[in-house]
């Protein structure tokens, strides 16, 4: 006989949960531990905010524009944003963190043009020399985010911790960002609604995942209003401003690392995205700026 349990905790700047069946309470006690330990392991080596962070300290090499070496689970995260950055044309890309020197979404206010276009020349992850294990910024200046694959990997690898601790029934959701185990012990699936982007509180669609990842990207959660415009904190890396088209796009995948990704390039796709989306057989949904929306996923 297995209990249902649940974990509230809060990391990467986000509510997180973890659900799981468990036969005893001190089993799921230890695993929720041990979740939210490699969650804040992963956090504290990259977070941008953390002036400790391994992240941080690439940033400062970068700053000076010099090289590094780096160890194998960092390696396999650039390796990864090399990856999605290929395939995105360039439209995904880890070193677009620069520009967040100009966009400020606590205030209802556009950047100069002029603060853009001086940030510019500082990102493009093609200028950043990478073959493992060293990393080599010829540039000066440059910066470096995980913030569009950190939870995201964080999911995949707390499932991980799940599993080797034998839990086969559970979900994590890192602010959105969720990673299934497997289906409640009785078979059946999670109901996981999609939010709707007009209206956050409130889900569009249920959908029914037994095992995998879903991910969101949007320009719900975090954004500016100006002259009646929303502005999303996406941002292109060529242009330098918020992505346009889209207002959601959700992806179910193997991985949250694979869903996360997808979900993003689609957004910063825009109204290219749909046809992208659908050559890719995945399942998704998407919600464009007008409201109308598209994919399997409403469609099921």
């Amino acid at each position: 006989m297995t209990d249902f349990f649940s974990f509230p905790f809060f990391a990467m700047g986000t509510e997180c949960v973890l659900h799981l069946y468990a036969q005893r309470s001190a089993v799921a006690e230890d695993v929720a531990q041990a979740v939210m330990a490699e969650v804040s392991r992963i956090e504290q080596r990259y977070s941008r905010f953390r002036p400790d962070s391994f992240l941080s300290e690439i940033n400062r090499v970068a700053e000076q524009g010099g090289m590094l070496d780096v160890d194998e689970e960092t390696a396999g995260l650039l390796n990864y944003a090399s990856a999605c950055h290929e395939k995105s044309a360039g439209l995904f890309d880890i070193s677009a963190g620069n520009l967040y020197q100009a966009w400020d979404f606590s205030v209802n206010r556009l950047p100069v043009q002029d603060q853009i276009d001086a940030l510019l020349p500082l990102v493009g992850l093609q200028k950043v020399l990478w073959t493992a294990p060293r990393l080599q910024f010829p540039l000066p200046g440059m910066k470096l985010d995980f913030g569009g694959i950190g939870k995201e990997y964080a999911a995949d690898r707390v499932a991980d911790v799940c599993v080797n601790n034998g839990i086969s029934s559970g979900l994590i959701d890192l602010g959105g960002d969720l990673r299934i185990i497997g289906p409640h012990p009785d078979g059946s699936p999670w109901r996981i609604g999609i939010r709707d982007p007009a209206q956050p509180e409130t889900a569009l669609a249920v959908v029914d995942v037994r095992e995998g990842a879903m991910a969101s990207s949007g320009d719900y959660e975090r954004y500016i209003e100006v002259a009646g415009k929303r502005y999303g904190h996406i941002l292109n890396p060529t242009s330098g401003w918020p992505v346009q088209g889209l207002s959601s796009v959700s992806v179910i995948a193997p991985t949250c690392l694979v869903a996360g990704s997808i979900s993003t390039m689609a957004m910063l796709k825009g109204r290219e995205a749909p046809a992208w989306l659908k050559g890719l057989g995945i399942s998704h949904g998407w919600v464009d700026d007008t409201g109308q929306r598209g994919g399997n996923l409403f469609s099921a």
